[in-house]
């Protein structure tokens, strides 16, 4: 199942994809929230009565999924929790060379720093240094404390598309990352969720893939992680409640613009896609501030 969020008239609207429309939930049935946070929190983390929903929609209730808006597929996480360092090669290519982690490397992005597909990316004024990062997302479904190796992936509810964008200069100023990572609209996730049953079990196996203006910048595959999904959610929850709608970032691979030669950062007009294998494509335009 693949579920979005999107815009009608100013409001964020709720929906699931069949073929090439969308049936929007909120339509069906006014009860229904437009965040699937919420639904996530009230039916524990189960999507079944959602798409059951859908395939008694009405046709008044269908949409064009070429005419929809996008929105951010979860409306309000309350946390969105990144894992920096996760792959080897990118480890190589940049100053954690000579360092490389024992440990997830955990930070944090508050949700102002993100934006939905089709919408603009935006490089500050402050800065040219603006970089993109493909990874994979996660989607938590259920409130998770202590999980194990045997029950962590049990809580993921679905996956999508993330571009990290970081403003590298920012994100060297300070040993904490979180300045450089948090730059209003320098990110993005969508474009719709997959839910977990569809994907191999932890996201495993996947290629993903970062093109900008269609030059191929990233490409790898999922199973290079140097800390799985499993094992990053058994790290945080020793700490950290995740809770419903929760997001985590899981890192992104070698091929990322300020390790190139010259540097390469996203400009205005550029156009940058991040591309999972059975998720979908990502893709965002870059604007000035």
């Amino acid at each position: 199942m693949r579920i979005l969020g999107f815009e009608v008239s100013g409001y964020r609207h709720l929906g699931v994809i069949d073929g090439q429309e969308v049936v929007d939930l909120q339509a069906v049935d006014g009860r229904i929230p437009a965040d699937l946070a919420e639904w996530l929190r009230t039916h524990e983390g189960d999507l079944g009565a959602l798409e059951a929903i859908a395939k008694g929609a009405p046709a008044g209730a269908r949409l064009p999924l070429s005419s929809v808006k996008f929105a951010l597929p979860v409306a309000r996480p309350n946390k969105i929790v990144c894992l920096g360092l996760n792959y080897m090669k990118h480890v190589k290519e940049g100053r954690y060379a000579d360092d490389v982690p024992k440990y997830p490397t955990i930070f944090f992005r508050c949700l102002t720093s993100l934006t939905a597909h089709m919408s603009d990316l935006i490089r500050p004024t402050v800065s040219e240094t603006f970089d993109y990062e493909a990874e994979l997302a996660a989607v938590i479904g259920r409130r998770s404390k202590h999980l194990t190796m045997d029950n962590a992936l049990d809580s993921v509810v679905a996956y999508t598309c993330a571009n990290e964008g970081t403003i590298r200069e920012y994100q060297r100023r300070t040993t904490q990352w979180d300045l450089g990572k948090n730059f209003d609209q320098s990110g993005s996730l969508g474009p719709w969720l997959v839910s977990a049953e569809e994907l191999p079990r932890g996201g495993s196996g996947l290629k993903i893939e970062c093109r900008l203006n269609g030059n191929v910048m990233q490409s790898d595959n999922t199973d290079n992680m140097m800390f799985p999904l499993r094992e990053t959610l058994v790290a945080i929850t020793e700490c950290i409640t995740l809770e419903p709608g929760d997001i985590i970032l899981t890192g992104t691979p070698s091929g990322v613009g300020h390790a190139r030669r010259p540097p390469v950062w996203m400009r205005k007009g550029d156009i940058c896609e991040v591309e999972i294998e059975g998720i979908g494509v990502l893709r965002n335009s870059i604007a000035d501030e």
